[in-house]
């Protein structure tokens, strides 16, 4: 069995120091074989949010692996967004925009989304998307992509999907990815997509934020998904009383066509 660990939007600069403790104390104690982090370390890309960010990243006794949000790359300074958007990010988090981790028989692979010259909507680049079909396709087990950026999103969210999402996650499905886990939205949910033209249901896992204030109407979460064979075991981790919490569990497992509920 593999465990992974998802956290995102930890938004360092705004957080909830209280849940600081009790969080590192739940990932330590889950037993991950990797965390994923799917972006906004940090709240507006200073210096002293990323050195906190790394504070917390080499607290954690698991591996971690991570991507950059939209948070992640200066809004208060024009120039150094346009002329080097990640300079921060790589030298405090890594030099990596778009890592990839093996796991036993597990392939992770990172997506960068940001598109700087936007500050909310991402995209989808195609070396990103060559070189995740690349890592599948030499893959011997589950595939998994992380990006901070959703690449679906509910009807009536209030944020554009990132551009080339649905083209992108039909090139996903084709080329054998079991799961994509993003952020961004600051909303659970996890479900398998059905994509039109692959026609592979996809499990997506979209965890809201660890840390941060910006709640939105839910509460601070992550994720732990256990992985054997061909069934997966989600559960959601939610903070009540000063403490990280089993809240729901579900269990998909693996098909001809995909992923589907149990």
């Amino acid at each position: 069995m593999i465990r992974i660990a998802h956290i995102s939007d930890l938004h360092f600069g705004r957080t909830a120091p209280e849940l600081l403790d009790p969080l590192i104390g739940a990932l330590n104690a889950a037993g991950a074989d990797l965390v994923a982090v799917t972006g906004d370390l940090t709240q507006r890309a200073r210096d002293s949010q990323f050195r906190a960010a790394r504070a917390f990243l080499n607290r954690l006794d698991p591996p971690w692996i991570s991507v950059p949000g939209n948070h992640d790359v200066p809004l208060d300074n024009p120039w150094l967004r346009l002329l080097r958007p990640y300079a921060r990010y790589r030298r405090h988090v890594s030099a990596d925009l778009a890592p990839r981790a093996r796991i036993g028989a597990l392939t992770v692979q990172g997506f960068n989304t940001v598109d700087p010259l936007r500050w909310q909507r991402g995209k989808v680049r195609r070396r990103d998307l060559d070189q995740a079909c690349k890592a599948f396709a030499e893959a011997p087990g589950p595939r998994l992509a992380m990006a901070h950026h959703p690449f679906e999103q509910a009807p009536g969210t209030p944020k554009s999907l990132m551009k080339h999402a649905r083209p992108s996650l039909e090139a996903l499905a084709r080329c054998g990815a079991d799961i994509v886990l993003s952020g961004h939205l600051h909303r659970w949910r996890a479900e398998p997509f059905l994509t039109r033209e692959a026609g592979r249901r996809v499990l997506q896992v979209h965890v809201g934020t660890g840390l941060s204030t910006r709640l939105r109407g839910q509460e601070n979460d992550f994720a732990l998904l256990a992985i054997e064979g061909d069934q997966i075991e989600l559960t959601r981790m939610v903070a009540k009383e000063g403490a990280f919490r089993p809240a729901s569990l579900a269990v998909f497992r693996k098909g001809l066509a995909g992923w589907t509920g149990v």
